[in-house]
């Protein structure tokens, strides 16, 4: 009965966040890094235009949302009658039951690769303060409870040591704030400042300090401890100079650099020189943006695992990557493992369909360049770096019969070929209208064409 309830209450806390949470939008402008390594691993970063993010922690013991749930604000609501100091000290308790006795990233690299994903982001920590990693400065690591005695306890080292292997683009997320330090959230105070630190900076500066020296020495753990990382996931936009929560970017990017030269800085929705791309969140921008960028979005309505999950159609992902390539941007997916430590086989089951249609269509995605006609309808288009082909994407609703045809105006073409097959399709031109003639029998998915100009 006790495990029922507490699955009751995690599903109702799940759904009052879904509901109301709280949703990163990009910035409004773009500043462009100067460094000359940053700019080119940038641009290569660009052309591998679908990753995974993938949320993994204590809250994946019950299957609720990361860490939001003992976050004391109003949008937030706990259906229990533990006092406040209670859920909190059941939700840190859940570090003693995070025992993933089957944790097999070899299996999660395996997944993701099959599904076309070029590059990674693990979250090595998230708002809670439980790090995946053997942290040498504070005991609330994986490393220290539950599973601290199975040999691959330092998680992180094993993630990452999978998917480098399968040739991945590496990347680490970080949560800025830290619910569970003592000098964020000092049980002195309540937590009536809700995601933000619950004292006055300004009276106790050396308690502060002490924050922004555990964030930094936690920093230069990830960055020298876990070999070569390609891109440094910054989360918790708060914990920013501009609302008196200054951590010193620039003294973590000199360091950061020093370890991995050319590192790629996402200090998320915070404009400036650590914003090295943009990360708008479940959402794709409405229009073209020709600097990096990257939607974040779930394969369910979660980023971590929950046990009766909405999952979203291979189909709709795709057309989401079709027009967030289409766009400029690449997408990054959220995949939660199980609280076991694999890949759930429904998710594998919608990887791997998502991973056939690139392995059949992926020249419309990978290493692609913005063209200006990007979109009529449900057709998005993607350009060959060298100007001499085109590709046109029609992203079908769910279930939909195709089409017998296909139109678009503009990006007139000398010929058009089915991408996954290369024949050749029947094309009817009147003025600036296109129509194509689709074979009979395709599947009913996104439709790729090859367009030469």
């Amino acid at each position: 009965m006790k495990k029922i309830i507490i699955s009751l209450m995690a599903l109702a806390t799940t759904l009052s966040v879904m509901a109301q949470g709280d949703v990163y939008e990009r910035s409004k402008a773009y500043e462009w890094p100067t460094d000359v390594k940053v700019v080119e691993k940038l641009k290569n970063w660009q052309d591998q235009k679908f990753g995974v993010l993938m949320h993994w922690g204590v809250y994946s013991v019950p299957g609720m949302v990361e860490s939001w749930a003992i976050c004391d604000e109003d949008w937030v609501t706990r259906d229990t009658t533990m006092t406040y100091q209670q859920y909190k000290d059941w939700y840190w308790g859940l570090a003693d039951k995070f025992n993933p006795v089957k944790f097999n990233p070899d299996q999660w690299a395996d997944v993701m690769k099959a599904a076309g994903m070029k590059y990674m982001i693990f979250t090595t920590k998230h708002h809670d303060g439980f790090c995946l990693f053997d942290s040498k400065y504070t005991d609330y690591t994986v490393a220290r409870h539950a599973f601290k005695d199975h040999p691959k306890r330092d998680v992180l080292k094993y993630v990452l040591q999978s998917f480098r292997q399968k040739g991945f683009m590496i990347g680490e997320y970080f949560s800025k704030p830290d619910w569970h330090s003592q000098d964020y959230w000092w049980d002195v105070y309540p937590t009536k400042r809700g995601r933000n630190v619950n004292y006055d900076i300004k009276k106790w500066p050396h308690r502060w300090q002490a924050f922004k020296n555990y964030t930094y020495n936690q920093m230069e753990e990830l960055l020298s401890r876990y070999g070569s990382v390609d891109i440094f996931w910054l989360d918790g936009g708060w914990v920013c100079k501009e609302n008196n929560q200054d951590i010193d970017l620039p003294r973590i990017a000199t360091m950061a650099r020093k370890h991995q030269p050319g590192l790629i800085i996402v200090d998320r929705t915070i404009h400036g020189p650590y914003e090295n791309y943009q990360t708008p969140e479940r959402t794709v921008p409405e229009t073209q943006l020709n600097h990096p960028w990257e939607s974040c979005i779930p394969l369910t309505n979660d980023w971590g695992w929950v046990p009766r999950p909405t999952w979203k159609s291979p189909t709709k992902v795709l057309n989401t990557l079709a027009e967030v390539v289409a766009k400029g941007g690449n997408l990054v997916l959220g995949v939660g493992p199980t609280p076991e430590g694999l890949i759930e086989p429904e998710a594998v089951k919608r990887l791997t369909v998502i991973g056939n249609w690139l392995k059949a269509n992926g020249r419309a995605i990978y290493n692609t360049t913005t063209t200006p006609h990007y979109n009529d309808g449900r057709i998005w288009f993607t350009a060959s770096k060298d100007g001499r082909k085109l590709y046109a994407i029609y992203a079908p609703a769910d279930d939909e019969a195709l089409p017998a045809t296909l139109s678009w105006t503009g990006n007139k073409a000398r010929g058009v070929r089915l991408l996954s097959t290369g024949q050749k399709l029947k094309t009817r031109r009147q003025g600036n209208l296109t129509t194509v003639t689709l074979p009979r029998g395709l599947r009913n998915e996104p439709v790729a064409l090859e367009l030469t100009m």
